[in-house]
């Protein structure tokens, strides 16, 4: 039986990394001459041609244009106020190497891994996906530079992301103060867009990266808060929309045992904030809630939240996959405190930047 021969098997015989085997085809510059010429060595041995046939292509000539690859509906990209500051921050990227920008859905059906792989591009740009997604080793095999922000990490491709964990323990931290009820709301934890309800929830059980991190994060704040996890309820979201968190405060206040939301996105908290609004509920004083991001509408509503900037880490991982940058920028995050968990006047309160 005849088996193909991959990048990895090159890789392994040759001693170096799956992405020194990328770089040696696709941007021989960012590799020494003695690497160069073991990954070459070790191709040949092993009868390998090449990456994949777009990807050879790439030795003789560039296709000026990078693939941005969305785990959403393209109009996601243009509806959710962070992903709209992400792909500006590529596009901006972009204008710096006079280089078109490509936009590919991933929703996991049967023809998205071959269209994304035979995308005529230079390299990838990925919104965060799950971490046993498929497509990851396609696009290790296409032999051309991707970052992914937020993770997963996987060999032979790059990542950028805040530490999600300890920011989420951190604004966590901030809201519980004097406080002993949380419930949170939280991003989906996979591609089935299923709404759940989830005491003391297993956040090994999730496979996007950043749901994970951020679970972990809000578990080690309320342990440290002496709150038992078990009684904690996670309301899993179908979508990551200002309605989607009206809903699901009402879901988890009807019986008003809750005095905290910990929620994973401004959008999903302006809408906890809707909910609270028309119920009456006294924010903060009968419940504390926090967002995630840091939008301009987060600012306007005294949300309490994450800070970070999406424009940046897209500029960031697009300058790196363009050969502009030869590495992609440490991401930074801080917690801005507002109103929406009174203590935005606090001097002993101050934010953290890592």
């Amino acid at each position: 039986m005849n088996t193909r021969v991959t990048m990895a098997d090159v890789a392994a015989s040759a001693g170096v990394s799956t992405m020194s085997v990328s770089y040696t085809y696709n941007r021989p510059s960012r590799v020494s001459a003695a690497t160069r010429d073991r990954v070459h060595e070790a191709a040949a041995a092993l009868g390998y041609a090449g990456p994949n046939r777009t990807a050879r292509s790439l030795r003789s000539g560039r296709h000026d244009s990078i693939g941005v690859v969305l785990g959403e509906k393209l109009t996601y990209a243009f509806e959710d106020p962070q992903a709209r500051r992400f792909v500006s921050g590529i596009a901006e990227a972009c204008l710096d190497a006079d280089t078109a920008l490509v936009m590919l859905p991933n929703l996991h059906r049967e023809t998205d891994n071959a269209r994304i792989r035979d995308a005529q591009v230079d390299g990838y740009v990925v919104w965060t996906t799950e971490i046993d997604d498929p497509l990851l080793d396609v696009l290790v095999e296409t032999g051309r530079p991707t970052c992914i922000q937020g993770g997963p990490d996987h060999p032979g491709l790059n990542s950028i992301a805040i530490d999600d964990r300890a920011a989420a323990d951190a604004v966590a931290t901030a809201a519980l103060h004097s406080r002993s009820r949380p419930a949170i709301v939280a991003l989906r934890p996979d591609t089935r867009r299923e709404s759940t309800i989830v005491r003391g929830a297993d956040a090994s059980d999730i496979s996007m990266p950043v749901t994970r991190a951020r679970l972990e994060g809000y578990r080690d704040a309320c342990l440290q808060s002496g709150i038992e996890w078990s009684t904690v309820p996670t309301l899993f979201t179908t979508n990551n929309a200002r309605p989607e968190g009206d809903r699901a405060a009402q879901v988890l206040l009807q019986d008003n045992a809750i005095d905290t939301l910990l929620v994973m996105s401004d959008e999903l908290a302006l809408g906890v904030l809707d909910a609270a609004a028309t119920a009456g509920i006294d924010v903060p004083g009968r419940l504390a809630v926090t967002g995630w991001d840091d939008s301009p509408a987060a600012a306007e509503a005294g949300l309490t939240t994450v800070a970070q900037s999406l424009f940046d880490q897209g500029r960031s991982a697009a300058r790196w996959v363009l050969g502009l940058s030869d590495s992609v920028d440490e991401a930074i995050w801080s917690v801005e405190e507002r109103a929406s968990t009174g203590r935005a006047n606090d001097p002993q309160t101050k934010d953290t930047v890592i």
